[in-house]
């Protein structure tokens, strides 16, 4: 794996050709005579986070967006394709970051990017309590219960859950590798999705096991940038959690995690 940390602002201009030209990257474009392409794994704008709607973007999170596609844009980053998930936060992001792209691409819906539904999830290990009211009461302890019903998920511990921890891999893995399809090396795609598929993508490249991937899911930031190498049937990780449009002071305090 090559540089998982962020880009300092003075690398805007030189990412689309420090991708491309890497040795890395360039070692990578042709295993096993296989052409590969560069995925940008986005994860979508801050939510609505303690709110009765949380599945829309708040006022910072469709300038996180805008950010993103303009930082894209100065790149030279144009995707050949563009995959949202079908949940309104996914959607919206991905259309706010192609307008400030220039709108040339008509972003494609995949359900299987959705995120997993996280309600259903503390529902059934709480007893059916209720989320909101928890996350108002006390945000810390909200997130070590859920850190805890996900743990249970993913142990096949949690009776009810509406699907389980590894048809949800299947999903997002089947999707990722359908926004993948008939690709070339020089080739960007976009995949808007949200940190519980992020998550689980990097640990199934990394490895590692489903704490790992219910880690990574909750320290993911908002429109936070995952690159991946993709080839046939491969995925492979290039950098993580990357958020060079969040990064010059002046916007430090734009950086979100929910």
């Amino acid at each position: 794996m090559r540089r998982t940390g962020g880009f300092a602002p003075a690398d805007m201009v030189r990412w689309n050709r420090w991708v491309f030209e890497d040795p890395y990257y360039v070692g990578l474009s042709s295993i096993n005579g296989k052409a590969m392409a560069l995925v940008l794994l986005i994860r979508h704008g801050q939510a609505s986070f303690g709110s009765d709607h949380y599945d829309q973007l708040s006022a910072l999170g469709r300038q996180q967006a805008r950010w993103l596609g303009e930082y894209l844009l100065a790149c030279g980053a144009a995707p050949v394709r563009v995959v949202s998930g079908g949940l309104e936060r996914q959607r919206h992001t991905a259309h706010v970051l192609l307008e400030a792209m220039g709108g040339r691409l008509e972003p494609e819906v995949d359900p299987r990017l959705d995120e997993y539904q996280g309600e259903a999830l503390y529902a059934c290990h709480t007893g059916n309590a209720d989320p909101l009211t928890h996350q108002r009461r006390d945000r810390r302890d909200y997130w070590r219960t859920f850190r805890a019903a996900m743990q249970a998920w993913a142990d096949d511990r949690l009776p009810g859950a509406p699907e389980s921890w590894g048809d949800f891999g299947e999903r997002v893995r089947a999707a990722l590798l359908h926004a993948t399809r008939d690709t070339a090396r020089d080739d960007r795609i976009i995949v808007v999705t949200s940190g519980g598929p992020i998550g689980r993508t990097v640990s199934e490249i990394l490895g590692a096991p489903a704490s790992t991937a219910i880690e990574l899911n909750l320290q993911f930031r908002n429109t936070g940038v995952c690159e991946l190498i993709a080839g046939t049937q491969t995925l492979r990780l290039l950098s993580y959690n990357n958020v060079p449009h969040l990064e010059a002071p002046e916007r430090r305090s734009s950086i979100t995690f929910a």
